[in-house]
């Protein structure tokens, strides 16, 4: 099954449920409603600043987009952003200034899901001015390397192939951790088995050194740092250093999933919560209709869920390992949205949307890049 195609009109007002209204109200957003998440409430203690940091406004950085995917921040501030369908790589500048810095060669369109998809620019750009890219080509699913030294795209070494590609469930989230490590996120290409199967770089979260070989310390020798997955596409790190994942469920529930080494998330035997043996159940999950996550976001002591098929942000304030009561925002406001990340040196966020897609249905340039203030 696909990632959930929209089926959610559109700019609807949003009703308030009754555990969402004093959030909302103390927020200023009314388009805030709590989440049902199918999930027992938990309570969370406070966030880094002390105080409990929620979406106060949003505004337009950037409009003209055609599906934008990957987006990951240079040291000067400006991030670099990906089109899933043009394969093309943009610096956006946190002004609006948008401008093409090359197109990525021997990526393919999957006339789905796949294409140009998760970037990550090297934590030493500095110095060896690396870009790190995840995309479709002719055989599989790959990730590979390039040189982007501020002005133009250059080079291209592939670090990791073999990963089987589909037009659905490709995965392509990739960053860097704070141990410096690459992470990359693979769907299961429509195939629940690869989850499982630990020879299988599919359905999985891997970690890799800076030349696509398997970090130290993962759990089987190999790239794979945790297995059963069917589509994950958002990659997170709180501020203790946990990693937090976004994953598309087939028809029940998507997840939101606490990441550790060599744990198995349960793909294909279970969706959701179950009561399986050797299975680590998500944190949190969402009807497909409320979700659909593409990625998340940690930022002040929450975390940021975008939605494509659920057209929401869910804020979901998190407490060591426990992940407290989802709130929404901007439900059916804007369409699907597809990659939150926090602005570095703000309290704030970027989110982009993707309504360009099939799902989506509008025409190429309906895509923008939002900032949502939090305070």
């Amino acid at each position: 099954m696909a990632s959930h195609p929209r089926i959610t009109a559109r700019r609807v007002p949003p009703a308030l449920t009754a555990a969402a209204t004093a959030v909302a109200l103390a927020a200023g957003l009314l388009g805030a409603a709590a989440g049902t998440g199918n999930a027992t409430a938990r309570s969370v203690g406070g966030t880094d600043s002390g105080i409990d940091s929620v979406p106060t406004g949003i505004r337009t950085v950037s409009s003209g987009w055609t599906v934008p995917w990957g987006l990951s921040w240079l040291p000067d501030g400006s991030a670099l952003l990906t089109e899933r369908d043009s394969f093309k790589l943009f610096k956006l500048t946190q002004s609006g200034t948008r401008t093409q810095v090359g197109t990525v060669p021997n990526v393919v369109t999957t006339n789905g899901e796949g294409g140009l998809l998760g970037v990550a620019v090297s934590p030493n750009w500095n110095s060896d001015h690396y870009v790190y890219l995840m995309h479709s080509a002719a055989s599989d699913n790959r990730i590979v390397r390039m040189t982007y030294d501020g002005s133009s795209l250059s080079g291209y070494k592939v670090l990791v192939t073999g990963i089987a590609k589909n037009k659905y469930h490709n995965g392509g989230r990739i960053k860097f951790g704070p141990d410096g490590y690459l992470y990359a996120t693979t769907g299961d290409g429509q195939n629940g088995d690869r989850a499982q199967d630990k020879n299988s770089l599919n359905g999985k979260i891997l970690r890799m050194t800076a030349d696509g070989k398997p970090a130290p310390g993962n759990p089987f020798g190999t790239l794979v740092f945790s297995l059963g997955h069917r589509n994950p596409q958002g990659l997170t790190w709180d501020a203790q250093g946990r990693l937090w994942e976004a994953e598309f469920g087939n028809s029940k529930y998507d997840e939101l999933n606490l990441i550790e080494s060599g744990k198995n998330y349960g793909w294909p035997v279970c969706e959701g919560t179950c009561s399986t043996s050797g299975m680590t159940n998500p944190k949190r999950q969402w009807t497909v209709s409320e979700a659909s996550p593409s990625a998340v976001a940690y930022a002040d002591g929450a975390l940021y869920l975008a939605a494509l098929r659920g057209e929401r942000l869910w804020r979901i304030p998190v407490s060591g390992t426990s992940a407290g009561t989802p709130v929404a925002y901007y439900t059916s406001q804007y369409g699907r949205l597809r990659t939150v990340e926090k602005v570095p040196g703000k309290n704030a966020l970027w989110l982009s949307t993707t309504n360009a897609d099939n799902n989506g249905g509008e025409p190429d340039g309906a895509d923008k890049v939002f900032q949502v203030d939090l305070g």
